[in-house]
């Protein structure tokens, strides 16, 4: 099976491993889902594929709270588990498929019907505790995120309230915007409006926040 490469990911496991942030891993699936095959009936992300080409599962920096990939291994198929859920319990309320690949307190997905001339799909944060679904886009593609992550949590770590305290003052996306601005392809798609019908009921805090990715805000 054909893989990209994954910089975002070795970097993200690299500073996790550095900064003693945590860093467990397992073996991928013998078969695993492969780039464009249907999960729910939407292509599966070619970039994904190449993670799990890689890892059953994952957990990134549970020291500082981090996120986990979820598991889909040959024991174990929570990933395709989760996207059968979402399918029948959000995909009508978010008003576009998406395919949930991770999270911890909110989760992390691709967004199928976004994706580029390669098959790459963005990536957005989806925060399920609302009355409406928020949803706020973090990367142009999952190893984007991967990246931007890992330059967040050097970031936290660098911040002398964590550094003094052990607790965190930033948090991810929300104090990432100098940090997700750099993906210019995460920028342009946000300036033309790709990600409005997922945004249509986020608020004016969050809309603040998008502007300052984007560079728009006053």
């Amino acid at each position: 099976m054909e893989t990209v490469a994954l910089p975002g990911l070795e970097r993200l496991m690299e500073v996790c491993q550095r900064l003693k942030l945590g860093l467990e891993t397992s073996p991928p699936a013998r078969e695993p889902l492969k780039a464009g095959s249907l999960l729910e009936g939407v292509p599966f992300d070619p970039v994904l594929a190449s993670v799990y080409a890689r890892l059953g599962h994952a957990s990134f920096a549970s020291k500082v709270g981090g996120w986990g990939l979820t598991r889909s291994d040959d024991q174990v198929r929570r990933l395709e588990e989760s996207n059968k859920y979402w399918r029948e319990e959000w995909w009508k309320m978010l008003g576009e498929p998406v395919i949930v690949f991770g999270g911890h307190v909110y989760t992390y997905a691709t967004v199928p019907g976004l994706a580029d001339e390669w098959g790459r799909q963005p990536v957005v944060e989806v925060n399920t505790y609302e009355y409406e679904p928020k949803v706020m886009p973090i990367a142009s593609n999952v190893d984007r995120f991967c990246d931007s992550y890992s330059r967040y949590l050097e970031a936290l770590s660098a911040d002398p309230y964590y550094q003094r305290t052990g607790e965190k003052d930033l948090s991810f996306p929300w104090d990432a915007t100098e940090i997700l601005a750099r993906d210019e392809r995460l920028v342009e798609l946000m300036r033309a409006g790709r990600f409005d019908t997922l945004m249509r009921d986020v608020d004016e805090e969050t809309r603040r926040w998008a502007a300052r990715v984007m560079g728009t805000h006053v």
